[in-house]
């Protein structure tokens, strides 16, 4: 079993079918998680701080994923990123892995694929490191 996080797992996700089923599915293997419905809302709030990963849907209305991601990168303390996409294609796995992406999951992707890909990105950033995703 996995060490517990914390801090939550950020969940930016516009749509909330997907978003809810998210934040079960990451109660069930064990985390916290807050999620927010735009990278506006997300900013707006204090949690960038207190995130242990972010779990960021490329596609947003207004900021993307990727916009909200480097954002958070120039202003404060990396945080262990996963991107997920409806639109699995090379230029977004391509920016993912620019951007120091843990994991890349293209919808729709399985319950324990998200699973795996949180334990990575908590370990790789306990360990100090955050190698960057093959494109």
């Amino acid at each position: 079993m996995h060490e517990v996080a914390r801090d939550p797992v950020v969940i930016v996700e516009d749509d909330t079918s997907m978003s809810v089923a998210l934040g079960r599915i990451l109660r069930l293997g064990g985390y916290r998680s807050r999620a927010f419905a735009s990278a506006e809302a997300f900013l707006a709030s204090e949690a960038a701080g207190d995130a242990a990963c972010l779990v960021l849907d490329v596609e947003l209305g207004g900021m993307t994923g990727f916009e909200l991601y480097e954002h958070l990168s120039a202003t404060g303390p990396a945080r262990p990123v996963i991107f997920m996409s409806g639109l699995d294609n090379a230029a977004s796995r391509r920016r993912a892995a620019a951007a120091g992406a843990v994991v890349f999951l293209a919808k729709p992707f399985s319950g324990r694929s998200l699973l795996d890909a949180v334990q990575r990105a908590l370990v790789e950033a306990h360990a100090g490191a955050n190698p960057p995703v093959a494109p």
